[in-house]
């Protein structure tokens, strides 16, 4: 049948189940807009307050679901705003689909009105991206744009649309989606062997979990796999959750925000074996230094990371689901009874601890734990609130927080939470914020206010930039250089301007049964917490110093 290119688009998004659109339209785009108001009953559209909460709304969608999260924008500035939301899924290897439109084919290159090279300028943060020509090659660039998107190390892919094509008609053929396999081609038995045998000749192993194995739903696997090598296991910010945080085994994050047990014990190990993630800077602190003691093992699914951050002993790359299930054949039950003891005593010597006088962050996040009972998600922007939230929610199944690791984008958390909770209209979803986070993209209470998205915006408000004014406070002299917030704006009343619900939280006995309500209410609500400016995170490393020179605030207070 002929179709125009816009009815195309449409016709492939429903080829590809997609059921949610995040976006903000403009004259560029404007025929993809109008052929979406047709099919308004199949695919729902939240236009949100700005593009770049789109495309932190089609991320949370993707991470809390595991499917593709699409956004749309238009030509020019709509394009450009989306750069911040493709960059945040790249670093963390989310599955989203940006659909852009440009000027047409004729005007390309010539500097047209809202006119921008995004294929070009997307090129470092996409997996792969295209630009659209001719109308006879678009529906298969979308096909295989979501094909790539989802195989084997997700992450987002951008396609750029020439106005003339979203008008242009050609014969279009409806097809199925290719199914997606998982990764096994470089699975070899020889990786295999050798991983089985440094586990069965270790003494002192120890687990570390990143976001591969939230990626891959390799959760049972890995709870199998620990429970056979019967060793410890610590995660990375992005790993919560695929070991479940309640478990015996659990020690808790490693590195600069770590626990004292996760990193003492990882820095004592002799078998170090990585499930899924990368050796980011801030998890490995001193290269050099990190697991010295240890033999490493490394699972992933991309054979960049393999020896790009820390040179291994052995690796195996695949999907790590399939890497473990094929393991867990292979070992037996093991038993480390000393080592297992010596790691208790690292929990019972080290355990996280925060003043308990007064509302603090690590008070509201374990209230949040409290209340949710565990059966929530949770999502949070980046700063001292993100780590109080890694540390003190324990994260039972994954999928259930949503954060920006590996760019650390202020403003990432509310429309992340909004996309979060249209795709799991049952669950409670609650962002995590602090006051500088709240500032960047608070706009987007507009838009939950706007479709009734309920979701609890908890924000920790210190009047600070609160991480940046820890590391002032410890390593500057105590030099406040732009990090004071201590201005009149009322976040109560901003949240009851755009038409959600505020309110306002100073002491410990009000959050709880603020929570409560905001939960209950069925409507936006925003919760001020208002904390101490100079709380701080511990424990912590300084940047690039061994993690086993993790410090906490007793510490200091010895050294002083």
């Amino acid at each position: 049948m002929k179709l125009n290119g816009s009815e195309i688009v449409i016709e492939c998004l429903k080829e590809q189940g997609v059921d949610t659109i995040f976006g903000y339209p403009g004259g560029a785009i404007l025929n993809i807009y109008d052929e979406l108001y047709k099919h308004q009953s199949e695919i729902r559209h939240i236009l949100t307050s700005h593009e770049q909460g789109a495309a932190h709304a089609a991320d949370g969608y993707a991470r809390s679901t595991g499917k593709v999260g699409v956004c749309m924008a238009t030509s020019g500035p709509g394009a450009t705003n989306l750069v911040t939301g493709i960059a945040t899924a790249y670093m963390d290897s989310v599955p989203i689909v940006a659909i852009t439109a440009n000027v047409g084919v004729a005007m390309l290159g010539k500097d047209s009105f809202q006119e921008i090279d995004i294929t070009g300028v997307t090129m470092p943060i996409t997996k792969h991206n295209f630009i659209v020509k001719d109308v006879t090659k678009l529906a298969d660039t979308i096909r295989w744009a979501f094909h790539i998107a989802q195989e084997g190390r997700p992450g987002p892919v951008l396609i750029d649309i020439t106005k003339d094509v979203t008008a242009g008609v050609t014969e279009y053929t409806p097809m199925k989606p290719e199914p997606v396999v998982r990764s096994t081609e470089y699975i070899k038995e020889e990786d295999l062997d050798k991983v089985v045998k440094l586990i069965n000749k270790c003494k002192k192993p120890f687990i570390f979990v990143g976001g591969g194995a939230v990626i891959s739903e390799a959760s049972e696997e890995l709870k199998a796999f620990a429970d056979k090598v019967h060793a410890p296991v610590a995660d990375s910010l992005m790993g919560k959750g695929a070991y479940n945080g309640e478990n015996e085994l659990y020690c808790g994050m490693l590195g600069m925000h770590g626990t004292k047990a996760a990193n003492l014990g990882v820095t004592q190990c002799d078998l170090l074996i990585t499930v899924g993630a990368r050796f980011s800077d801030r998890v490995v602190g001193q290269a050099k230094s990190f697991a010295r003691h240890a033999k490493i093992v490394q699972i992933d699914v991309d054979p960049a990371e393999i020896n790009k951050n820390i040179v291994v002993d052995a690796s195996v790359i695949g999907d790590v689901k399939e890497v473990l299930k094929r393991l867990n054949e292979r070992i037996e039950d093991h038993r480390h009874d000393e080592w297992d003891e010596s790691v208790k005593e690292l929990k019972r010597k080290y355990p996280l601890k925060y003043n308990t006088e007064g509302l603090t962050g690590p008070y509201v996040v374990e209230e949040i734990y409290r209340v949710t009972k565990g059966d929530a998600l949770i999502v949070t922007e980046v700063g001292q609130h993100q780590m109080w939230a890694a540390q003190y929610y324990k994260y039972p199944a994954p999928r259930t927080l949503l954060t920006s690791g590996g760019l650390g984008t202020m403003g990432y958390g509310l429309g992340a939470a909004i996309g979060a909770k249209v795709a799991n209209p049952d669950k409670t979803v609650i962002n995590i914020a602090g006051d500088g986070c709240f500032r960047m993209n608070m706009n987007e209470i507009a838009t939950a206010a706007r479709y009734n998205i309920p979701v609890v915006e908890v924000i920790i408000n210190n009047h600070v930039l609160g991480m940046v004014r820890q590391w002032q406070t410890l390593f500057y002299g105590k030099r406040y250089s732009q990090t004071i917030l201590n201005d009149s704006v009322d976040f109560v009343k901003l949240a009851e301007a755009m038409g959600a619900v505020g309110i306002r939280v100073t002491k410990k006995e009000e959050f709880g049964p603020a929570l409560e309500k905001a939960i209950s209410l069925g409507r936006p609500v925003v919760i001020d917490c208002i904390i101490d400016c100079d709380d701080k995170v511990f424990p912590m490393v300084p940047a690039g110093q061994p993690i086993a020179e993790v410090f906490d605030q007793d510490d200091l207070k010895d050294e002083e």
